[in-house]
């Protein structure tokens, strides 16, 4: 029963999606980093739902903190961040509550808590345990880029809709981090967009492929087997609910390679050693090069749809049809992009503060 992430920064998940309320607890922060509000509160900004291809359930997402951060400054002892809980309707699962969800956790839940997990919204295991996810990744996305590294991520597929790749990175970056919708090309982005309307008007649900990258971490951040930077950052991505896969570099394309064409020629530019070429994502032998990260997570399509599906009623054991009710997204993808990159902050301030200490940030 565990809800703890990270070694020397930790993170503690808290509450379920009709719950009173839900956070986090951030402990092994060093005294003394920046906490900006206006910053969370706009991270917080792009997981909420917007328009037609999302929820109906919006919540004001306002973030308490009760302790851990004095005049606007980390003190070095545990933070703990707090949001209610207001817009729920509980009425629309408890009618439904014995019919296992196809592609949910409610039979996995079941089988793991004995019957007494929240089933409300989906309990512990909702999309809106996201939320703390980026409240705590927005104090760290900025740690981070105080020390020059940055994260970005866009949807780079949807469908058979492809945005173009990141390509000069710090303006793709900054360009795509102040975006609602987190598509480069203005053109794809119609096109994905109105994807996502049409298959919400046919009771349907979409999935699709983030790409997402980071710059400016140093070389030699990672370990050699189990802790390597792959292995770590994949362990907090795939947390994620509806991340289904995740790789790196070229990923599954180095099946499609010859070595000559998949490693990565050094090179001294400026003084300072790089690759000429990134297949391999800015990781060699699980420990960072100096390149930039690269990797891409799939999303799978929201489970929750309007069409009619067969499932199993567990209190009478007999095989039924299933109708959903309530509020849904058709797509999360665009919204799931904010919570990949404050995941992705969080395991990498983490490996950096095994790497050099706490006070490197």
């Amino acid at each position: 029963m565990k809800n703890i992430f990270g070694n020397s920064i930790t993170v503690t998940l808290f509450g379920e999606s009709h719950g009173e309320q839900i956070g986090a607890v951030i402990d092994g922060m060093a005294p003394g980093i920046e906490v900006d509000i206006e910053f969370i509160r706009k991270q917080l900004e792009l997981r909420k739902p917007h328009g037609r291809i999302s929820t109906q359930r919006v919540e004001t997402d306002e973030p308490h903190i009760v302790s851990g951060v004095f005049e606007g400054k980390t003190t070095g002892t545990p933070i703990c961040i707090l949001f209610e809980n207001n817009n729920t309707k509980s009425k629309d699962y408890s009618k439904t509550k014995d019919l296992m969800r196809p592609g949910h956790a409610d039979y996995t839940a079941l089988q793991k808590y004995h019957g007494y997990a929240d089933y409300r919204g989906g309990g512990h295991f909702s999309g809106r345990i996201t939320t703390p996810i980026v409240a705590a990744g927005a104090i760290l996305i900025k740690a981070l880029q105080k020390k020059g590294i940055y994260i970005g991520s866009h949807i780079q597929k949807c469908g058979s809709i492809e945005d173009r790749r990141f390509e000069d990175y710090t303006a793709d970056i900054e360009k795509v981090n102040n975006l609602i919708f987190p598509v480069l090309d203005e053109k794809a982005a119609e096109k994905i967009h109105d994807y996502m309307l049409q298959t919400a008007g046919e009771g349907d649900s979409v999935g699709g492929i983030l790409e997402t990258v980071v710059t400016g971490l140093p070389a030699g951040v990672g370990e050699p087997w189990f802790d390597t930077m792959e292995s770590m950052l994949a362990h907090g991505l795939f947390s994620i609910p509806a991340v289904k896969g995740v790789e790196f570099g070229e990923g599954f394309g180095f099946a499609d390679m010859k070595g000559s064409e998949a490693n990565d020629a050094f090179e001294v530019k400026d003084g300072k050693v790089v690759t000429k070429t990134n297949h391999n994502g800015g990781i060699n032998g699980g420990i960072t090069n100096g390149m930039p990260i690269r990797f891409q997570t799939v999303v799978k399509p929201t489970p929750s749809i309007y069409k009619k599906q067969e499932t199993v009623n567990m209190a009478t054991m007999e095989n039924e049809m299933l109708q959903i009710e309530g509020r849904h997204d058709p797509a999360i993808i665009h919204r799931a992009r904010v919570v990949v990159d404050s995941m992705t902050a969080i395991v990498i301030a983490d490996m950096l503060a095994v790497r050099f200490g706490t006070d490197w940030l």
